[in-house]
């Protein structure tokens, strides 16, 4: 299975973009939990957000009202758009894809780079 994500960009405070993360190679897109992390720069990653199969949503408390995540299996593909965007979600956004049937399975997507400056 392969993520590719894309994206990302330059954009001041207040603006939005939409995040996309296509996959390839699988059939079973519907059976996985998908997830955007984020990495600033010196911090660590963070899980931004979450939807599962049935497609209920959760969030970090720093992007909820602001961003949603969303899919679409027919397309394999996950989305997140951002609005209100502020300078502290600059990052590399990854987008993580999660199979629990026995055994873990997941996969990680290259990074899209996200700047909010003015």
């Amino acid at each position: 299975v392969q993520l590719q994500a894309f994206g990302g960009g330059l954009v001041q405070p207040g603006e939005s973009l939409r995040l996309s993360c296509a996959a390839s190679g699988t059939s079973i897109f519907s059976l996985y939990t998908l997830n955007w992390h984020r990495q600033a720069p010196g911090k660590q990653r963070e899980l931004v957000a979450t939807i599962s199969r049935g497609g209920f949503a959760n969030y970090t408390d720093s992007v909820k009202g602001r961003f949603t995540i969303s899919r679409s299996n027919a397309k394999n593909t996950l989305f997140l758009q951002m609005n209100s965007l502020k300078p502290e979600d600059t990052a590399v956004y990854f987008c993580h894809i999660v199979r629990t049937l026995g055994t873990r399975v997941e996969y990680w997507g290259q990074g899209t780079l996200v700047t909010v400056s003015s």
